[in-house]
């Protein structure tokens, strides 16, 4: 199955998948997307039976060459050896566990303790193949936006990464103690950390118009420099993720808890819609999805499109316990619509361009039915989530972080079909968010910084505080930039400089 990628917006320009990975955003400011996945040439899905006798190296192998088809196979095993090695605590990567009557699949054993650690350890390499095989030996800067994990995970994953810079721009005061000291500590000649005076979505929307900007680019490529991202609006970060939908499968066959064939649900919290839209993605390739289940917290723009079919960030920007899912601006939403639409790059650039003039669309009708057939959705306050924290720690005697616990929330709220085993996504350790965890368990921080509440939450637990996290205290704090949003393109450049003379 071939993948040429091309825009959501305009299909005139069709790229290999290396190429749309070094480019991370396509020209016309669409989402690379491929055809190769709409229903319409799904006709040669994945081979269930096999996935579930694979392990999580066997399914990465199977999925990428899908969908990443110009690389070698020798290619392929090569970043997945490098990706997924021993930085992950566990040979699983992502390891399923029971939940009650439900499962939660882990996905933060990687280096940075959360979700993004699974396709930030693997853009990196996708990237540096990619760049070997380019016309020109340019300079890679990767600039992104992080809401708290995205940038952790990206500076990790590039860090020391040859003919390869990064900057990360975050919303000052909009990440936990723990993910901003992780950011700012950070280690490595080639990266660049800077807070914004905005929230994730100010941030993300600049650093859009940063990768448009015709005249940053040519000064850019006058010193031999390239944009790129590691948002989840590049296919490379994506496309990792899709793997483990299918491990969760293979692990529910191996548990006893599914038949190979049987459907299953799943619920993600997401903000930006890159992690549920990878279980789109597996459902495409064949797997078994009954329903994906959005979990958003107190800013409910995505349960207010799926419920009605409108998209309106018009709405006061709320500051809560999940701030990686505090976010109005849902980019990967263009990729869902451009595939619910069969393909109907007109009608998507037209809902952008509605969206970026207006602030709001709604879809047609028969989208939405389209949506609806494969999506549900709920909401957490985060009074809710602390509810959840809790009663789950008393019940399960597991914990929960504050994003977690939003998904598992959610989860609740739905009637449980008979013979369809349901997974949530638990996508950070809770020590990233020891306050608000702590609060949720009834103790009180007043007085206490980052590391107080992260000792006291492993004194009244008993869980394990991972390594990687402990030692920030140790750590001298590097990246003290702060800038206005007008200013981050200056930022880039000056990073850029640095980095490449």
């Amino acid at each position: 199955m071939s993948s040429l990628y091309h825009s959501t917006r305009n299909m005139s320009k069709s790229v290999t998948s290396k190429q749309a990975i070094l480019a991370g955003l396509a020209a016309d400011g669409g989402l690379y997307v491929s055809d190769a996945l709409t229903n319409k040439n799904a006709d040669d899905p994945i081979d269930l039976t096999a996935i579930c006798h694979e392990d999580y190296h066997g399914i990465a192998r199977t999925i990428l060459s899908r969908l990443l088809s110009d690389y070698s196979q020798d290619e392929i095993e090569h970043c997945i050896e490098a990706a997924y090695g021993p930085h992950f605590d566990t040979s699983a990567i992502t390891p399923l566990v029971p939940l009650g009557n439900d499962w939660l699949l882990e996905l933060w054993h990687g280096p940075t303790c959360a979700f993004k650690d699974v396709a930030l350890q693997m853009l990196p390499r996708l990237m540096a193949v990619a760049r070997k095989d380019a016309e020109t030996a340019d300079n890679v800067m990767i600039v992104c936006a992080t809401s708290g994990d995205t940038g952790k995970a990206a500076l990790e994953g590039f860090a020391n990464v040859e003919g390869t810079g990064v900057t990360v721009f975050y919303p000052a005061g909009g990440v936990s103690d723990i993910q901003h000291l992780q950011m700012v500590t950070q280690r490595g000649e080639n990266v660049s950390v800077c807070g914004i005076n905005g929230n994730f979505d100010d941030a993300q929307t600049q650093v859009k118009r940063i990768f448009s900007d015709p005249m940053l680019k040519e000064r850019l490529a006058d010193e031999k420099i390239v944009l790129s991202s590691a948002n989840s609006i590049n296919v490379g970060r994506l496309v990792p993720q899709v793997v483990y939908y299918f491990s969760a499968y293979a692990q529910l066959v191996a548990a006893g808890s599914i038949n190979i064939g049987d459907e299953v649900e799943y619920c993600v919290p997401t903000g930006n819609f890159g992690d549920v839209l990878a279980g789109y993605y597996a459902k495409l390739l064949g797997l078994p999805v009954a329903r994906l289940i959005v979990a958003s917290n107190a800013n409910d723009v995505l349960t207010e499109f799926i419920s009605t079919g409108t998209y309106d960030r018009r709405r006061p920007f709320k500051r809560t316990i999940s701030p990686s899912m505090d976010i109005l601006v849902s980019s990967n939403l263009e990729r869902l619509l451009y595939y619910l639409s069969d393909g109907d790059c007109s009608y998507v650039s037209q809902l952008m361009a509605r969206l970026s003039t207006e602030g709001s669309y709604s879809v047609s009708d028969d989208l939405l039915k389209r949506l609806k057939k494969t999506f549900a959705c709920g909401k957490a306050d985060d009074d809710q989530t602390r509810e959840t924290i809790r009663n789950v720690w008393e019940t399960d005697h597991m914990l929960l972080d504050t994003h977690t616990a939003v998904a598992a929330h959610v989860l609740s709220q739905f009637q449980r079909t008979p013979g369809i085993a349901r997974v949530c996504l638990s996508t950070a350790n809770p020590y990233k968010f020891s306050a608000d965890v702590l609060k949720a368990l009834g103790s009180d921080v007043s007085g206490l910084d980052g590391f107080g509440c992260m000792d006291m939450l492993h004194e009244k637990t008993g869980v394990p505080v991972p390594p990687q996290l402990f030692e920030l205290r140790d750590l001298p704090k590097r990246h003290l930039d702060l800038c206005k949003r007008d200013e981050m393109s200056d930022f880039v450049e000056k990073s850029a400089k640095r980095i490449f003379s």
